[in-house]
This record gives C-alpha cells, structure tokens and sequence, in this order.
C-alpha cells in the first residue's frame, strides 16, 4: 500500500493509492483503520469528512494510510503520533515498567520512568497525572539535564 509519485524538478505529484505490497498487510491495516474510525475522535472526523466526497471503501483505504505514515514516522524518525492520547500513552508505558520491571532495571521508580518516557516521546509535557485501574497517579517532574 503506497501512495504512486511523480517528482521532476520541483514539482511533487502523489497519485491513487497502489496496491503493490503484501494484500495481507492492506487487510490488516484497512482493519485497523476501521478500528481507529470506530474508537478515536480524529479519525472519525476525517474518515466522515473523506467518506461524503470519494465514498467510504476509498475513504477507508485513504485513512488506513494515513495510518501507515503515522507508523512509520514512529518507527523511522521515533516521533510521537500527534493524535495520541496522552493518557492512554502514559497508562501503556506504566504497564510496561510494571510488568517487564523496566523502570527497576534502569533505577528508577515507575513513575519516574513513565515521565522520562513521555519526554523522550515529546508528549505529555504538560501531564501532571493519569488514571489507572480506578487510581490517580501523579508524575514527578523530572529535573533538567545542565
């Protein structure tokens, strides 16, 4: 799944979306797209934007895209998606330093880990807490490095 491009000079053209690549991955990811639709505020918005002017089988397909951009900027470039929800992020992350002991390997208590964590991110600069399983846990503000 790609989007085909024609580049000459200064000129930047992208065309339909192709379908070379694994049908496999499409499928996994039109699925996700469907999933991302139902659950997220964002993506619910483009996708009814997108669906009234191409229809909703290439809306879909446009959004599982998109997707597959933001995946990849993750990946490659090890960017924040911009759409995340900072909350669910952080509640990931402090599930992750409980069960793997992540935050202990490293010295740190969980919730310090979760806050260097979003800050390695660049997202949730501003988060002061987050609910999970019915608890509010509060996040350190780490210190500066200088």
């Amino acid at each position: 799944m790609g989007a085909s491009v024609h580049a000459s000079g200064e000129t930047y053209q992208t065309g339909q979306i192709t379908k070379q690549g694994r049908k496999e991955m499409r499928a996994a990811l039109v699925e996700l797209a469907w999933m991302a639709v139902e659950h997220h505020p964002h993506w619910k918005e483009q996708f009814e934007r997108l669906a009234t002017r191409i229809g909703k089988k290439k809306a879909i397909v446009a959004i599982a895209r998109k997707l597959l951009v933001i995946v990849w900027h993750v990946l490659s470039k090890q960017e924040a998606d911009r759409h995340a929800d900072q909350e669910r992020v952080a509640r990931a992350i402090m599930e992750w330093a409980r069960n793997k002991s992540t935050a202990r390997k490293q010295g740190l208590s969980r919730l310090e880990f979760v806050r260097c964590e979003l800050d390695w991110l660049g997202i949730g600069t501003e988060m002061e807490s987050f609910v999970l399983g019915g608890r509010t846990f509060h996040l350190p503000t780490l210190a500066s490095p200088g």
